[in-house]
């Protein structure tokens, strides 16, 4: 007697001209994000695999694909380049792997505005749209790995945000072109706040096949780390370069001691013990820093300008909001991090009260964006000295009951991670609309949990 053919050797057989991965190393590495930043998702998602992973290049193949696993009733994880952190691409359900990274072509650049294909690199869509004076508004420090559409599904904020606010702020997103997972898949074209429904969901409720996103005028830009000895100046100074309005700039970030210790490929320039603000301001505002970054009696340590940062490809940017943790983990295995938003107005405030209250075993590591209402605000990702889960979470509770919001990072449940714990209505609507068999990443979504297939 032969075997039974699985549903996923159906879809091999029945889709034979497609780009499948079914060697057990590789789609073991690509069922896997960055989650094991967080010891309590390493534990529970270091095993979990699909069980394919399928590169489709083409609307077509992607329908083909979509409409297969919908006919044999097989789950689908949407994955960019898998630069995320909370397990996001991660199948608990096993089925397929739909690797959108061969989706990657610019459709058109127009002034303030372009659309690509989900899958293109962020790097790669900026370094075509820099010959028309253009920018992204936005990118998170993994811009030259990470897709448009991995920012969309799972991103929050990152380089540029100090002006256009997180990604998801009104006029980021313009559109998006969605398939729904159907055995007759549909072509939907959602606009403006329709669209970023969508938005931070890890892909659980619509495949997102385009992006249309707003663009930012390019300035040449200078990279400094500022350093200081005293943790209230390097604050004060942080904060007040983050506030200046005459000073153009795309990057601020405080870093605490000891975290500048960590960035051991800046080790030459960042004195042992010191306090750090990594920034980048347009070269014709460096006068403007210099004289701010003295009235707070920091010394500049650090200064590239935009043509020798291009010519040495290192940019201090690698060094920014979820790539620091990634530099403090290769040193100390130990570490790990959450999530923090302190309230615009009080941060300087909230981070000295929490710097007080947990200062070496929760290191300080700020980075200043603009909220949703256009105020200078903070999104922190501290690096925690990790003991166990129950202090995690006790250290979690200390920051919620003084005020400070956290987006938990040590779960794989959207709701869970977000500090409302619950999905708005629309939200349900929208996944109810384009994923009616509950086939896109089932178990990340608190109503919609694995089931026996």
């Amino acid at each position: 007697m032969n075997a039974p053919v699985s549903a996923v050797e159906q879809l091999l057989l029945a889709l034979p001209e497609l780009d499948w991965i079914t060697d057990e190393s590789r789609v073991a590495r690509l069922s896997q994000d960055f989650a094991w930043f967080s010891p309590v998702l390493n534990r529970q998602l270091k095993d979990k695999r699909a069980d394919a992973v399928v590169r489709p290049r083409t609307e077509d193949e992607l329908r083909a694909v979509v409409s297969a696993c919908v006919q044999r009733n097989v789950p689908i994880t949407i994955r960019g380049s898998g630069t995320g952190n909370y397990g996001q691409t991660t199948p608990l359900a096993g089925g397929v792997v739909l690797d959108m990274t061969g989706y990657n072509a610019l459709l058109w650049v127009r002034p303030g505005v372009a659309r690509a294909q989900a899958g293109m690199r962020l790097g790669e869509l900026e370094k075509q749209t820099r010959p028309t004076g253009q920018e992204l508004r936005c990118m998170p420090s993994t811009y030259r790995s990470a897709t448009l559409g991995g920012l969309f599904g799972g991103g929050f904020g990152g380089i540029g945000s100090i002006n256009y606010g997180p990604f998801g702020a009104p006029g980021n997103v313009l559109g998006v072109r969605a398939m729904t997972i159907e055995a007759e898949p549909q072509i939907i074209e959602l606009r403006g706040a329709e669209a970023m429904r969508m938005h931070h969901l890890w892909g659980t409720n619509g495949l997102v096949l385009e992006l249309e996103v707003g663009l930012a005028p390019v300035h040449a830009w200078l990279e400094t780390l500022v350093t200081f000895s005293d943790f209230d100046k390097a604050l004060a100074f942080g904060n007040a370069l983050a506030h200046a309005p005459g000073i153009v700039k795309r990057e601020v970030a405080f870093f605490a001691s000891p975290i500048p210790d960590y960035l051991t490929q800046l080790a030459e320039y960042l004195p042992k013990g010191c306090h750090a603000v990594l920034s980048l301001v347009a070269e014709s505002s460096e006068e403007a820093m210099h004289e701010l970054a003295a009235l707070h009696a920091g010394s500049i340590t650090y200064r590239k300008t935009a043509a020798e940062v291009q010519k040495s490809n290192r940019t201090l940017m690698e060094f920014t909001w979820n790539h620091t943790t990634l530099h403090a983990l290769k040193v100390d295995k130990t570490l790990t991090y959450i999530q923090s938003s302190f309230v615009s107005g009080k941060q300087v405030e909230q981070i000295t009260e929490m710097e007080h209250l947990l200062g070496g075993e929760v290191l300080m590591h700020v980075e200043f964006l603009r909220n949703l209402d256009g105020l200078i605000a903070c999104s922190a990702l501290q690096l925690v000295r990790f003991t166990s889960e129950e202090r995690l979470d006790e250290i979690i509770r200390i920051h919620r009951e003084r005020g400070v919001r956290i987006n938990n990072p040590h779960t794989f449940i959207v709701e869970d991670g977000k500090a409302g714990g619950a999905l708005p209505p629309e939200i349900i609507a929208m996944k109810n609309r384009f994923d009616p068999h509950g086939l896109l990443n089932p178990g990340k979504l608190r109503d919609w949990p694995v089931v026996p297939r």
